[in-house]
């Protein structure tokens, strides 16, 4: 099976530190390959994979600024779509602009869709509903406008991932700092408790973050920590007593809530996207209402046995079983393809 796995470029893939999309291309790649299958990865040059990688993006635009995003998504796409036919499926982690070559080329398409930005870009999915399988990265983030071809949750590489049975502490933020994730709630959850909090995170929001945050950093009870990566990553979440998502949005599914499970620590979150999807509430952490049981919630974190928050991890979200579905699916729809490029295929 030759597959053109198309990432998206705000940065390098894998990320060297945020980068949810371009994380989550990494992780199906790396693991697709690792089972067989010829996978090409278009991404920025600068990109690490087992496959092969295909690039005229030199680096993310988000990393430098001298890059045109408009300019370098164009040229990005439409250097996979003029090979299309070299591949027997093309699998699309970058967003709605390229749900707009769909119809130009023969070969099948999946697209991942995580999230949606805005009501704004769903009229090009309607469009193209007919043509590109979408893939849900969980039930709560289904539009009712579309068709999909499965739901499939993201996975982590759970070795990456130290089980830490004790914790530490202290609590811990782990995302953009932004209204959406809840920095400014996760503050006052954690002060209101008496505990220190440790975040980590790029500050995507100004405003919200000198109004926020910065006014409660002072390097003792709340410590930013700024982007935190690699083994780094891990240690943050492992050494905490608790994941404070106190999400101000319906968020589509959350990797620090699994990589913090696979650590063994608890999440205490607002049920809001995802979250139930991803939290058994009382075993794997506590789904909390308002501030008041955020800060109830803390005080019960001993309930929570850590060790029942790696099995879950395991469990549900290895990358291994991420990978598994996908390939799936892929069989899927190329058997239900027709077409001379499926002919002779046989499973990897």
């Amino acid at each position: 099976m030759r597959v053109a796995m198309l990432s998206s470029i705000s940065w390098r893939t894998p990320p060297r530190a945020y980068g949810p999309w371009e994380l989550a291309t990494s992780l199906l790649t790396e693991a697709l390959v690792a089972r067989g299958v010829d996978v090409t990865l278009f991404a920025t040059a600068d990109s690490l994979t087992a496959g092969r990688l295909e690039a005229v993006v030199p680096r993310g635009y988000s990393e430098d600024p001298t890059l045109d995003a408009k300019v370098q998504e164009i040229l990005h796409i439409a250097h996979l779509f003029e090979r299309a036919g070299e591949f027997d499926l093309i699998h699309n982690q970058a967003d709605f602009m390229p749900l707009a070559f769909s119809r130009l080329v023969a070969t099948p398409m999946v697209t991942t869709i995580h999230g949606f930005s805005s009501e704004r870009i769903v009229p090009v999915y309607r469009r193209y509903d007919d043509r590109v399988a979408y893939v849900a990265i969980s039930e709560a983030d289904r539009h009712p406008d579309l068709s999909y071809a499965a739901t499939i949750h993201h996975g982590i590489r759970i070795e990456d991932f130290p089980f830490d049975p004790v914790g530490g502490p202290d609590l811990v933020f782990f995302g953009r700092i932004h209204p959406d994730k809840g920095a400014g709630e996760a503050i006052r959850a954690a002060l209101a408790s008496g505990h220190k909090l440790r975040m980590a995170g790029i500050v995507q929001d100004q405003s919200y973050h000198e109004r926020e945050v910065a006014p409660f950093v002072d390097g003792d009870r709340v410590i930013h920590l700024g982007v935190v990566g690699g083994a780094d990553r891990a240690r943050t979440l492992g050494g905490a007593k608790a994941l404070l998502h106190l999400i101000g949005f319906e968020e589509p599914f959350g990797l620090s809530v699994v990589e913090a499970l696979a650590c063994g620590t608890p999440v205490i979150a607002y049920p809001r996207g995802s979250m139930p999807e991803l939290i058994e509430d009382g075993v794997t952490g506590f789904l909390v209402r308002d501030l008041d049981e955020a800060v109830a919630a803390i005080g019960r974190i001993g309930e929570i046995d850590r060790t029942a928050c790696r099995r879950a991890a395991e469990e549900r979200f290895s990358v291994d079983r991420m990978a598994d579905e996908y390939l799936a699916l892929y069989w899927r729809i190329l058997a239900g393809s027709g077409g001379a490029s499926v002919a002779g295929l046989r499973p990897c």
